[in-house]
């Protein structure tokens, strides 16, 4: 089994929390990505929270919310699920699968981003056509909510 750090995407474009939504919105418009590790500040590269595309769509564009003027904080996941470089690809997995995420960020013991593990990371870096299918599923089931 392949470890975490042999997987991801390493140096992931980040912002900060005091960075205004249609900031992240930009980036992740031109890096093409679903979401943006939100970082104390650029020195320390400490993971503070994460924001989604979702996150932009159900908490800016649904409530009417005007980008150009919410903070990035303002719609973050705090309580972000992450994995550790040297974790067993199959551990961030178990973790995406459980929490419905389709990604999952790859932090040190100083909870310093290192790189983030998406699926389509797991789909091309992991040849194991089956795996990817069934993390695919699991992520994707409705969870009653």
């Amino acid at each position: 089994m392949k470890k975490c750090n042999e997987v991801m995407t390493k140096d992931p474009v980040c912002c900060l929390p005091s960075a205004m939504v249609a900031e992240a919105a930009g980036l992740m418009k031109i890096e093409n990505i679903g979401s943006i590790p939100v970082i104390e500040n650029e020195q320390t590269k400490k993971l503070v929270g994460i924001v989604t595309d979702r996150d932009l769509t159900l908490k800016i564009v649904a409530e009417g919310r005007d980008a150009k003027s919410t903070k990035v904080e303002a719609v973050m996941t705090r309580k972000v699920v992450t994995c550790r470089a040297e974790d067993d690809l199959q551990k961030a997995l178990d973790a995406m699968s459980e929490h419905q995420l389709r990604r999952i960020p790859v932090v040190d013991n100083d909870n310093k981003i290192l790189g983030i593990i998406a699926q389509a990371d797991v789909a091309i870096r992991v040849n194991q056509p089956e795996k990817t299918a069934e993390m695919v599923k699991q992520i994707s089931q409705a969870n009653g909510k």
